[in-house]
């Protein structure tokens, strides 16, 4: 435990009830870009206190430091728990997030982690079962959802006005992948493009349309162009899959890492009724502006366009519930909906 971390540590701290609190008191297990983009919402938002955050690297944590400076700057999760906060922040790697989420909720504290929440459905239902067990929130950064494109594009579908949806559109190519060496290493992943940005068009696909049943799974992986074996031991740079839905609803999945693409980013979620469509679309390759748009035959209406500051949403709409004494909520279960079609895009 840091010198630091020892000095600030209150004498006799003891953990808050879930019932409504002013601010919540939150600690931060990883800080890197992301993990520090969303202290910066939920600090821009005024609901939450960070009381504690800690990195691996000491860069990340001394930038942090700049943006809570009062916070104790901490080395593990223990030392985080040690501060009895209301709620703990994840974002690490994969692999870590079910193990500490499960820490972190049988220490009495909610959780939001970054996606994945865990790497299969096994792992998913266990950090579940520990939400529902302790009675603590938990949240998943399903960033998307947050987007005003996409608010409108369900409302759309719920209205019934583009008719019964019968076929998904899903697309996400990242022509530069990740930064990090342990994306592609499949088992500190639990896979690679499909378990990064799949993972966040299957979720879309399913919470639009109400999260129907699941009838059949079908899915090619590849890897530099190359197909890859059942449980392979890379992981893949591009997939497709079709994933068959109660009904007769079909959903289309492509996505990648390093696919020349023409622009950064290609990324589309599109849904097609028996009386028209609607589409999420990304505007000139940008990761974070987005347009909405309804079809009616051959015409086109604008429903959402940026600017539109949606990346740290997640993160606030969850500690604004977690302010107002927000309990084990029963939709996260879905997530064991999403982890499950993973797996059998991976043939697990």
């Amino acid at each position: 435990m840091s010198t630091e971390f020892a000095e600030h540590t209150p004498g006799a701290a003891t953990r808050r009830s879930s019932s409504a609190v002013a601010r919540p008191r939150l600690a931060f297990l990883g800080v890197g870009w992301i993990g520090r983009h969303r202290m910066e919402a939920i600090v821009a938002d005024g609901r939450g206190q960070v009381v504690g955050f800690a990195d691996a690297s000491r860069e990340a944590a001394e930038q942090t430091r700049e943006l809570a400076p009062e916070a104790c700057v901490a080395e593990t999760l223990e030392d985080l728990l040690d501060l009895s906060p209301d709620g703990v922040v994840i974002a690490t790697p994969s692999a870590l997030h079910a193990a500490q989420a499960i820490r972190a909720l049988e220490s009495g504290a909610a959780v939001f982690c970054q996606k994945p929440l865990a790497r299969t459905r096994e792992e998913t239902a266990s950090v579940v079962a520990a939400a529902r067990a302790a009675d603590r929130l938990l949240g998943v950064d399903l960033s998307y959802r947050h987007t005003a494109a996409m608010r409108e594009i369900r409302e759309i579908v719920a209205s019934g006005d583009i008719g019964e949806v019968y076929a998904i559109d899903l697309v996400f190519h990242n022509a530069y992948g990740p930064d990090k060496s342990w994306f592609r290493d499949p088992v500190l992943s639990g896979g690679g493009c499909v378990i990064d940005l799949g993972i966040h068009l299957v979720d879309l696909a399913l919470w639009t349309l109400g999260f129907p049943a699941v009838t059949g799974v079908t899915s090619r992986l590849y890897a530099q162009g190359k197909p890859l074996a059942p449980r392979p031991g890379v992981v893949e740079d591009y997939a497709i899959a079709q994933i068959e839905l109660e009904g007769r609803a079909v959903a289309r999945l492509a996505c990648s890492w390093n696919l020349p693409a023409g622009r950064d980013a290609v990324i589309e979620a599109s849904f097609h009724g028996t009386r028209g469509g609607a589409a999420l679309r990304n505007v000139d390759g940008s990761f974070y502006a987005f347009v909405a748009e309804r079809f009616e035959g051959t015409r086109s209406t604008t429903l959402a366009a940026p600017p539109d500051a949606w990346g740290g949403r997640a993160a606030v709409a969850w500690t604004r519930r977690l302010a107002a004494g927000g309990r084990y909520d029963p939709q996260i279960e879905r997530m064991t909906d999403v982890a499950a079609i993973l797996d059998s895009i991976y043939g697990r």
